[in-house]
């Protein structure tokens, strides 16, 4: 019986001894990517060109893990996974049977947690949902605590994560960003509302420590690194930093921003995106006593060699990229003329002609906004396969149509042309508003617009120019409609725009146009689908796209910057600048 005792005490002592740390100093390393927007094959499906991706991230985690153990590794990932690539477009709409690939990959790779981007909730109900419950299956959580359901009150999604490692607790706190409304039609999000993440955050943050008391605390968010004065909600990185108590890292996210930043008790780790870099932080703990004595956070950024790729992991999902790539080199129809998006940025291009023509073929359309989505692509005329289809329109929007006043339509291009160009006076050197240094997103030092070209809507269907040399309000002149007919201030018109566009995003509706969006639905007339198959349906209708069919005058209209000669010199200067001289065509 003694025995018996004896045994159960040793056994219970054993059990206790396994729950928390022993004394001593322990190192734990993280891992963070974010805003990897569907980069998880190392080749493109056309070309055969090596790129970023989520294989050569692995390469490297890997090697980490095998230098401090597995058991020493987290590894954390702060959203916008399920968009930007084919991958990801087949998998959220295609093949919907099959359990969705980044599920699998997140599994493979090892991730602790991944938490839930807006470019996440964009696809809808449907795919996000289906991927919360694999990857609930897999073990891996989808965090955003600040998603909050309208019947209960309780999150959405989950808050949060306890990890052991070597005796130690971790958690790991996820929030998504709380700009939703903003961007996305309601019925992407409906049954949620959407926190701030200031006082949020802390107030989770001192729930879990209360609960859990934890050795180390990790908060993920959807959320800009930000400036840190408060004034952004789509950006509170270092607002947080700024503020928050009990944690360790903080993995921020959104602006594609790669930075490190730390205080003496807070590390804050954005990676960028595209699975381009890999935040790597590093905690070094003392315990005595079972408690922490000691804590130093560190962290760097580590660029991923898009070269070094994980071939074991690129064999075993080798069935899932031919998939995607049988899909995506489909041909939808062909095109005549070669289009450059950069032109855009210039005047009346292709390109936007032909965003333009697939918004107004959509009644009763009858004006079209819409902005170059691409930054610096290019399509060869020839056939025109499903992967050119994502170079033209890299975004999962609707196309909404919107009534707006005539005098509401010309603020809103002011406000538009204002983001793009500045007033020249003879004296400034650029006509575009274009600066030189860190452009943030690329994490390169050079001359790069100051606002972000997404923004840069023009307009189709009407007759108008822009003249440089007049100040914010009185640089757009409207002369007609498109056919001819006559503009009015006081007139009622349909526009054709995103459904980020008429949800608030940008700003153009609000700040320019002075529209309510919290009220947008009020002038909705139409919704189409998402905006790509709209494009698509249009190039398979039509077959061959020319010049003739999509820069109809009489469809489109015409607009220019004005004075033309002075104009046109020196937005070629400001090209050179931002594309090189040897580059200009």
């Amino acid at each position: 019986m003694k025995k018996s005792f004896l045994y159960i005490f040793l056994c219970l002592g054993l059990l206790s001894s396994c729950t928390g740390p022993k004394d001593g100093t322990y190192t734990l390393q993280l891992l963070t990517t974010n805003d990897v927007h569907g980069s998880w094959f190392d080749s493109t499906y056309t070309g055969g060109r090596i790129r970023p991706s989520l294989m050569a991230v692995n390469y490297y985690a890997d090697s980490v893990r095998r230098v401090n153990g597995a058991e020493n590794v987290i590894m954390v990932d702060a959203g916008d996974c399920l968009q930007g690539d084919n991958a990801a477009y087949y998998y959220n709409y295609v093949d919907t049977l099959t359990p969705h690939l980044y599920p699998r990959i997140a599994s493979y790779m090892r991730y602790d947690a991944v938490v839930v981007g807006n470019h996440d909730i964009e696809p809808g109900h449907k795919v996000y949902d289906r991927v919360a419950a694999q990857m609930k299956d897999l073990k891996i959580p989808f965090l955003a605590g600040n998603a909050i359901r309208s019947d209960n009150g309780k999150p959405y999604f989950p808050m949060y994560t306890c990890l052991k490692r070597n005796g130690l607790k971790i958690c790991v706190l996820g929030f998504t960003n709380p700009n939703m409304k903003e961007w996305l039609d309601e019925s992407l999000w409906t049954g949620m509302e959407f926190k701030s993440l200031l006082p949020l955050v802390q107030e989770d943050v001192d729930k879990v420590i209360a609960k859990e008391k934890p050795h180390v605390v990790i908060v993920a968010v959807h959320s800009g690194t930000g400036t840190g004065d408060g004034q952004v909600l789509e950006n509170q990185g270092l607002d947080l930093m700024n503020s928050l108590s009990g944690v360790d890292f903080l993995v921020c996210s959104h602006d594609h921003r790669a930075v490190i930043c730390r205080n003496d008790t807070i590390c804050l780790i954005n990676s960028g995106s595209h699975a381009e870099n890999v935040g790597h932080g590093t905690i070094q703990l003392s315990v005595k006593n079972g408690e922490v004595v000691t804590k130093t956070v560190s962290g760097e950024l580590i660029k991923v060699d898009p070269k070094k790729a994980d071939s074991k992991m690129r064999d075993f999902f080798a069935k899932d990229y031919e998939a995607v790539k049988a899909f995506t080199m489909r041909k939808v129809g062909s095109l005549s003329v070669d289009m450059r998006t950069r032109d855009a940025f210039k005047g009346m291009s292709l390109y936007m002609d032909l965003i333009h023509s697939v918004s107004l073929s959509c009644e009763p359309a009858l004006v079209s906004f819409a902005a170059p989505l691409t930054y610096n692509g290019f399509i060869k005329s020839g056939d025109v396969i499903f992967n050119d289809l994502f170079t033209i329109y890299p975004y999962e929007n609707q196309l909404y149509v919107v009534t707006m006043t005539g005098d509401e339509i010309r603020k809103y291009l002011e406000y538009s042309y204002d983001q793009w160009i500045q007033t020249f006076d003879g004296l400034r050197s650029n006509v575009l508003r274009i600066e030189e240094g860190d452009d943030g997103r690329s994490w390169h030092e050079r001359w790069h617009f100051v606002n972000r070209s997404y923004n840069f809507d023009s307009a189709g269907g009407l007759d108008y120019v822009v003249d440089i040399t007049k100040p914010f309000g009185s640089r757009v002149l409207i002369s007609s409609l498109a056919d001819g007919r006559v503009f009015s201030s006081d007139s009622t018109y349909n526009v054709a725009m995103t459904s980020y566009r008429a949800s608030g995003g940008g700003g153009l509706l609000e700040k320019g146009a002075g529209v309510d969006t919290d009220r947008i639905q009020d002038r909705v007339v139409a919704k189409y689908p998402e905006i790509r198959s709209v494009l698509y349906d249009y190039i398979a209708e039509h077959k061959t796209i020319t010049a003739e069919l999509i820069s109809n005058p009489s469809v489109v209209g015409k607009w220019e910057f004005i004075p033309e000669k002075k104009a046109s010199k020196s937005i070629d200067r400001d090209f050179d600048l931002l594309f090189g001289k040897k580059d200009r065509k």
